[in-house]
């Protein structure tokens, strides 16, 4: 997917800081890269591949969401995750850094 950049505002430092400091973290970009893999995965099942502390991961997916890179929805006793459209650009962006 391509985002047309020529539409986008322009962030000040304070917003693209929220975004990175969303993704500072181990845990988070494996959340990000599993999510992006399996839209619409569920918390717990996010909790069961990584094979982390549930209260860890959980707080970890709260930060990302609060940073704007995942979509929750809740859907009866569980939550579905997804990647805002600011998670699908960092997850790219992770990808290419990762292969750089």
């Amino acid at each position: 997917m391509v985002y047309n950049v020529s539409m986008a505002k322009d962030k000040t430092a304070r917003q693209m800081e929220r975004h990175l400091k969303g993704m500072a973290n181990h845990y988070r970009i494996e959340i990000l890269f599993l999510v992006a893999k399996h839209e619409g995965i569920t918390l717990n099942e996010v909790i069961e591949t990584i094979k982390a502390n549930e209260k860890t991961i959980g707080e970890h997916a709260r930060r990302l969401f609060n940073a704007g890179l995942l979509n929750k929805k809740h859907n009866g006793v569980f939550v579905e995750l997804s990647l805002s459209p600011y998670g699908k650009m960092f997850v790219q962006f992770l990808k290419l850094f990762k292969n750089f």
